[in-house]
């Protein structure tokens, strides 16, 4: 089985063209080739197939081995895989996710992502809260009491904005405990954030099925939209990832725009025998 592996600011993918060659049992794969002591190690499995419906479709698998709907990162590194092997010659791709179509664009040596329009209503993020929209839902975890804004960016995100840089906040402790919360009867992703100033915002982010990773643009898109709902910032500022950084922009046609860089890191194959 031939893969390109791939990386945005660190959060990083086995790529696979099923567009030359046949995956049996992804989800298979990812589990065992995710894996970073016994397989090649990536936060995400990335497939490509045809698409009746758009220029190609993307399948993405969380290390876990469950199949999520979008990846802000991953969609950009998938956009340069394209282009890079002449794929295709548009400037601007369809994409087909589960989180509908989205359309990756060339911006010089990186990609602008047109994320589409963020859901706030609790029933399609989706997350069990009253109201119109998720924000400022109590919730406690370990004597810790949080305060959680929740937004779908095409897959669910938990925002959690703190009082200072979260570089020393307990992200391995209570991340995997929001994310499996029984509120989120899909799990959720879970950003922790600082505002530190009107253009900036300094992020951690604890993703559903695959743990804490260097960057997530999704992540980044929802944890910017809900700073700009709550009129905390402006409407486009640049989010501070560990992996490094992402520009983000709402525009006012209701869509979010995202701007990052995405890099291959080598070519390979693996033998795949029956997967157990």
């Amino acid at each position: 089985m031939n893969f390109v592996k791939m990386h945005g600011l660190g959060n990083d993918f086995i790529l696979i063209d099923c567009l030359k060659q046949d995956l049996p049992d992804p989800q298979a794969f990812a589990i065992k080739y995710c894996n970073r002591r016994f397989g090649i190690g990536a936060d995400q499995l990335l497939l490509i197939y045809p698409s009746e419906i758009a220029d190609f479709s993307m399948r993405i698998f969380n290390a876990d081995g469950s199949e999520v709907e979008m990846c802000g990162n991953g969609i950009r590194c998938f956009a340069k895989y394209v282009w890079d092997r002449g794929l295709s010659q548009k400037e601007i791709l369809d994409v087909e996710t589960l989180a509908g179509i989205i359309k990756p664009k060339k911006v010089g040596e990186l990609v602008q992502v047109d994320m589409g329009n963020p859901e706030f209503r609790p029933e399609k993020i989706p997350v069990d809260a009253e109201g119109d929209i998720a924000f400022d839902i109590a919730l406690e975890v370990y004597g810790w009491h949080a305060r959680l804004n929740c937004v779908s960016m095409g897959n669910p995100h938990a925002v959690i904005f703190l009082e200072e840089d979260p570089k020393n906040f307990a992200v391995l402790k209570y991340g995997p405990a929001i994310e499996t919360h029984p509120i989120f009867p899909k799990r959720t992703n879970v950003e922790f954030a600082f505002v530190k100033n009107s253009k900036e915002i300094i992020m951690r982010v604890w993703e559903r099925g695959a743990g804490e990773t260097l960057a997530c643009g999704t992540g980044a898109c929802a944890t910017a939209v809900a700073a700009m709902k709550k009129k905390l910032v402006e409407n486009k500022v640049t989010v501070h990832l560990l992996g490094g950084d992402l520009l983000i922009e709402w525009q006012e046609n209701g869509h979010v725009y995202m701007t990052g860089p995405a890099e291959e890191v080598y070519e390979g194959t693996v033998k795949v025998p029956q997967i157990a």
